[in-house]
């Protein structure tokens, strides 16, 4: 029987002393026993805008190569072309608000971070850019989250992609379009979770009331037919609802 080619390069390896795939699969997840979704930091996949630092070249946190447009993984510091788009999985979604300083004094994150069944928006009140101001000044953004698997050609990694602001409506979109599919059951007609399909995620240039900024376009492409990539999306659904349940985000 003639060797496969993983099979030549697993003896090579051998023959060189070094480890091969075989042994790093046998000890999969071996060290991560007391790592759970709490202690590692989920990447942020960003579209990048004009005003982005990642995409200015005089600016400190430039990434080569970065332009408006484009996604960007803030932990592999990956990028990924708008235009041509990437395939994900939506495993999770979160919808919380988010208390902001103004550009310029504060953290650069939230001050605080609200549940989406939070009375926080009660508590504010509108200004003149129709923003949700608290008494302390900061106001408040409501925000989706989206936990994602994105598909490379050969690998996957796990992320959550931020909606907000003029991203709101396509966030609501999205959550429809999930939704609405349905599918023939023993049972009757019924709706498959989120992490059964595939989506496409481009990048679209917009303009209004003399401003510019990048949008998502979102496409079903398919079913989920590899049955361990299923079963991957579906426990990083459990663990993010785990998260949630402990941390009295969810029901």
């Amino acid at each position: 029987m003639q060797e496969t080619r993983n099979e030549k390069q697993v003896a090579k390896k051998q023959e060189a002393g070094l480890p091969s795939d075989a042994l790093f699969e046998a000890d999969a997840k071996k060290g991560f026993e007391n790592v759970d979704q709490e202690s590692v930091a989920l990447p942020i996949l960003k579209l990048l805008q004009n005003g982005s630092a990642e995409a200015q070249r005089k600016h400190a946190n430039y990434v080569e190569g970065a332009d408006p447009g484009m996604f960007f993984n803030t932990v592999t510091r990956k990028l990924y072309d708008g235009e041509k788009g990437i395939q994900v999985i939506p495993c999770h979604y979160r919808l919380e608000y988010q208390e902001w300083a103004d550009f310029g004094t504060g953290s650069g994150r939230p001050e605080n971070i609200f549940p989406g069944n939070s009375d926080i928006l009660s508590k504010t009140t509108k200004d003149a850019m129709n923003k949700d101001r608290l008494p302390n000044g900061n106001y408040i953004q409501k925000t989706a989250q989206h936990f994602v698997i994105i598909l490379n050609e050969k690998s996957s990694e796990t992320a959550l992609i931020s909606m907000s602001s003029t991203q709101a409506k396509i966030s609501r979109k999205w959550n429809s379009m999930m939704m609405s599919i349905t599918k023939d059951g023993k049972d009757g007609p019924y709706t498959p979770p989120p992490f059964s399909h595939i989506y496409k995620l481009s990048s679209v240039k917009n303009t209004g009331k003399g401003n510019e900024w990048y949008g998502y376009n979102i496409q079903k492409i398919s079913e989920i037919t590899d049955v361990n990539l299923y079963k991957r999306a579906k426990s990083f659904y459990e663990s993010c609802h785990r998260v949630d349940q402990l941390n009295g985000k969810t029901s």
